[in-house]
């Protein structure tokens, strides 16, 4: 039975998470760096939803029957590090960061050792609409007698995928080269082709080849995105190159990725506007911001 969770990062994962399981659990705690500032969003965000602001990591994991971790990508080692002698013995700690094998191997090395269960979770998909029933493929040596448990409180889309550790990790990693390389394709060729004046025919010459897909609305969402979530999205494709170099493979697709969501969070002000002016945006940033 898990009556007490904690959430290890505050931000739109952790407050999706936090409203969706505090109707099947007596209490949630959470932590998150923010939580110094009094009015950062996760801190006024832990406030209405009724959850515990901890003091600090080690606090906040100590009673947990469950800590799920969604913290980001670079920082779950160092997570998973600070908290584990924290931990109840025989504790669940749920991984849900995008990280390559190689990362949440490290991760459970140091929960595992002391005494904790460590559970990896792909997402596979973005958290909405499916929220906490979203479809997830959970791994490692505790997966099995974790997903009854994590059905009941809400987890609806978990299911088993793998006893080895880090191979539910490489799924989610080889889907993010190509969702997250399509928004870095899809920013690269339409500020080209905007600088050219030629996105129009761009633009229909994808809808004509793809029928099915509004291209000019796709187009526009996946920039968006990347403005958006940028510096989180370059964070996950670092992992992504990771995850291909531990393949044995060169991954020149995955780090020009990065390297693109991470100058498209430089801009994440023109998120709202028309693709075009979007994209005259991005090519005449502010004077003394980064050029593409």
């Amino acid at each position: 039975m898990i009556a007490r969770i904690c959430l290890l990062g505050f931000g739109e994962v952790g407050q999706t998470l936090a409203a969706d399981l505090r109707a099947h659990v007596g209490s949630i705690t959470a932590w998150d760096l923010k939580f110094a500032e009094s009015a950062s969003a996760p801190t006024l965000a832990a406030g209405r939803l009724g959850v515990i602001a901890a003091a600090d990591a080690r606090s906040a994991v100590a009673e947990a029957d469950l800590t799920i971790s969604a913290v980001t990508a670079a920082q779950i080692g160092e997570a998973a590090m600070s908290v584990a002698a924290h931990l109840k013995r025989d504790a669940y700690y749920f991984d849900l960061n995008s990280t390559s094998p190689a990362a949440k191997q490290a991760a459970a090395a140091w929960i595992d050792a002391a005494g904790g269960r460590f559970v990896e979770a792909a997402i596979m998909s973005p958290i909405a609409p499916a929220r906490v029933a979203s479809p997830m493929l959970l791994g490692g040596a505790h997966a099995a007698t974790f997903l009854p448990l994590a059905t009941q409180i809400g987890f609806t889309g978990a299911r088993c995928f793998s006893e080895q550790l880090g191979a539910a990790s490489a799924a989610k990693m080889c889907r993010s080269v190509v969702v997250k390389g399509l928004e870095a394709l899809m920013l690269e060729s339409l500020l080209t082709a905007r600088k050219f004046g030629v996105e129009q025919a761009v633009l229909e010459s994808l809808q004509s080849t793809s029928p099915a897909d509004t291209w000019r609305t796709q187009g526009r969402y996946m920039i968006s995105r990347a403005l958006i979530h940028g510096r989180r999205r370059a964070e996950e494709m670092r992992e992504a190159a990771h995850t291909v170099a531990e393949a044995g493979l060169a991954p020149r697709m995955s780090n020009a990725c990065a390297e693109w969501q991470e100058w498209a969070a430089d801009h994440s002000a023109a998120a709202n506007e028309a693709l075009e002016q979007m994209l005259d945006t991005l090519l005449a940033p502010p004077r003394g911001a980064a050029t593409c």
